[in-house]
């Protein structure tokens, strides 16, 4: 039977996440957006981002110990790119506002959310590349 490791399951997890989101918002179309600003992130910070938050800090912490404790080469390569991921943590919950208004230009701006779009699959596409090559 064949086993995932840890930088593997980041990889496709993280990439299911990517691409399944952008499948939810061809299929919900402007209603994405109103779900993001009327439900996921309201005018007033949402009680969630703290816990959501605090773990997205134990997940890096406990992505750094992987790369200590197991022999993946290039398992640093996940580390950091998780580790990137505390700029969005960090402004949740420490400077919601500022948040929040680049969400609502983002959601409301074609080309931008275009260009994220286009990120995010291309990020996703290269992390499931990476658990297939890079972490078997």
């Amino acid at each position: 039977m064949f086993q995932f490791n840890y930088f593997q399951m980041i990889c496709f997890l993280w990439a299911g996440l990517g691409i399944g989101s952008r499948i939810m918002m061809v299929i919900m179309g402007k209603k994405w957006a109103e779900w993001e600003l009327d439900s996921a992130y309201t005018e007033t910070k949402p009680k969630w981002i703290y816990p959501v938050g605090i773990t997205g800090y134990l997940l890096v912490v406990y992505t750094w110990y992987q790369v200590l404790v197991q022999d993946i080469k290039l398992g640093w390569v996940i580390a950091v790119l998780v580790s990137l991921t505390t700029i969005k943590v960090t402004t949740l919950l420490f400077n919601y506002k500022t948040f929040h208004g680049f969400l609502k230009r983002v959601l409301t701006d074609k080309k931008k959310m275009f260009q994220l779009n286009t990120v995010v699959v291309i990020f996703s596409c290269l992390l499931m590349l990476m658990g297939i090559f890079v972490y078997s």
